[in-house]
């Protein structure tokens, strides 16, 4: 074949394939365009016109109806959950592992993954309603760890924030680099419930992450930051003398705001903080619990190594955290207790506080 046969080839081929994307474009907008979809919302309480083809939580945050999703929106948390009584279609594959049987007689589904195709008739709890968003400055970005960063970020003037010690807010990217649309992550808030003009939030950077990625090499100060929030049901309950509260990584932060919620509330709850990392290079805020240990007598902080360096000259408790634990919490009587970090360390925890007389009732967490 010569040449100018190649470029006739090449040419052709290059004609077929634009065709073909074209028909493509032409087919998705047709197959995809629902048009405009009623949603009734809480019998009526709430109707909503809007467009079809989009996931039914980005739909409702459209209309700036929050709903929790630590995962932002891939199908991972389960945290999404509504209920549709009409107009949902089957139940997918992506979500059976989050529905038990009960939430399938009550038409409970995950709204990141029922696309918005045809009129929808839900309820949404009443609360999220009063789930707001807001656009702060960032005015502090610090490193406590190689791989955690400290943000403190500033609320619009005249605007405040109430919420529960332990809750969580959505953080929203803006593109970036590769990334061409909008990602959304849950961070535990984790400074002090009283301090309502200002949030802090810990994020570890975590390998190929989309959103700690953006955090750690494009976020800087001065810059403005989108959340929404406060979500979650990880709060004190209080009804025990002791708190039993376990964390690793940047699950510190929950934690964090726990133990001043207890503090600055005057309230009589004993505290013993368990922390388990790897190296003394992972310990992070231990000054600062050190301090409050010497300040509140009711206050134990237990830092736990698992792996500690030579050089770290470890002279606290050795190996996992769940090894001060078993050691050092003798029953579950009278206590409640409060975790968050990831979902290995926690189900160690939980498995070795339920040996110990601790009940789904007195057991509270975060995964993450």
């Amino acid at each position: 074949m010569d040449f100018q046969a190649i470029l006739k080839t090449v040419a052709v081929l290059s004609l077929v394939s634009a065709g073909l994307s074209i028909i493509i474009s032409v087919a998705e907008s047709v197959l995809n365009n629902y048009g405009t979809v009623e949603l009734d919302i809480n019998n009526g309480k709430k109707k909503l016109s809007v467009k079809g083809g989009s996931s039914l939580l980005s739909t409702l945050a459209s209309e700036k109806i929050f709903i929790p999703s630590a995962c932002g929106g891939k199908a991972t948390c389960g945290l999404c959950k509504v209920s549709i009584q009409e107009g949902a279609g089957p139940l997918l594959l992506t979500e059976e592992p989050y529905i038990t049987p009960e939430e399938r007689k009550q038409n409970m589904r995950l709204s990141c993954q029922v696309k918005v195709k045809n009129n929808m008739k839900l309820l949404i709890p009443e609360d999220l309603f009063n789930i707001r968003e807001f656009i702060c400055e960032l005015v502090e970005i610090e490193d406590m760890t190689y791989d955690i960063k400290r943000l403190r970020m500033k609320l619009p003037e005249g605007q405040t924030i109430d919420f529960k010690a332990g809750q969580f807010m959505q953080f929203y990217t803006k593109p970036y680099g590769k990334i061409k649309e909008e990602v959304f992550r849950a961070y535990s808030i984790s400074s002090k419930a009283t301090e309502k003009d200002h949030l802090e939030l810990l994020i570890r950077l975590v390998p190929n992450g989309i959103c700690t990625t953006y955090v750690h090499t494009v976020l800087k100060v001065g810059d403005k930051v989108r959340l929404s929030g406060p979500y979650g049901d990880f709060y004190l309950r209080g009804d025990c003398e002791e708190l039993i509260m376990i964390a690793g990584g940047s699950g510190l932060a929950p934690i964090r705001s726990l133990v001043y919620d207890v503090i600055e509330k005057g309230l009589p709850h004993k505290m013993r903080f368990f922390f388990g990392a790897n190296t003394k290079r992972d310990l992070y805020y231990v000054e600062e619990f050190e301090q409050i240990e010497k300040d509140y007598p009711q206050f134990s902080f237990i830092p736990c190594l698992a792996r500690p360096a030579p050089e770290d000259n470890w002279e606290g408790v050795t190996g996992f955290v769940t090894v001060a634990l078993q050691e050092q919490v003798d029953t579950g009587e009278g206590k409640e207790a409060y975790l968050c970090g990831s979902p290995g360390m926690l189900d160690a925890c939980i498995k070795i506080l339920k040996e110990k007389g601790f009940t789904d009732d007195t057991i509270f967490y975060d995964k993450f």
